[in-house]
């Protein structure tokens, strides 16, 4: 079961008081809990089964949206303060100030707003095997090749 922590989730506030200008004061933070890192397309078995293995590590989630597929890590930035606000905000990188709220966690929690998501290694797991009828044997597969390599050396 996952740990609902881990979710991100928005706050159910009346819409009509939200605005652009004042979307972020509703917020708890919610672009700042986490950071992600585009991956390559995984279209492998291999590629698959190292997701699996990240996605084994508490608070590391993969998803795939209109963008690609992306690690996400679940680890909240240092400098938010206890008001939500940014205690760098001055100093803040670029992509802090590249980020925009016109379409964000706060609108559309990210669980809903992505083609694929996972965040626990038994529902990667599970699509895995949907999509690879040989995905049990993939460790059989993997032995043969070291075996080979080893062979090779020799």
């Amino acid at each position: 079961m996952s740990d609902p922590v881990n979710i991100i989730e928005t706050k159910d506030i009346t819409p009509a008081a939200i605005t652009a200008d004042n979307k972020c004061d509703f917020c708890s933070a919610l672009c700042c809990s986490y950071i992600t890192q585009e991956l390559d397309t995984p279209r492998t078995m291999h590629a698959f089964d190292v997701l699996l293995w990240q996605v084994a590590h508490k608070g590391i989630h993969v998803f795939k949206d209109g963008n690609g597929w992306y690690l996400l890590s679940m680890t909240k930035c240092e400098f938010v303060m206890p008001d939500n606000r940014c205690g760098i905000y001055e100093t803040r990188p670029m992509i802090c100030r590249d980020h925009s709220n016109s379409a964000c966690e706060f609108d559309v929690p990210i669980d809903e707003g992505c083609d694929l998501y996972f965040q626990t290694f038994e529902k990667l797991d599970n699509y895995c095997r949907k999509r690879f009828k040989t995905w049990d044997k993939r460790l059989e597969k993997f032995e043969e090749e070291q075996a080979k390599a080893k062979q090779k050396k020799k």
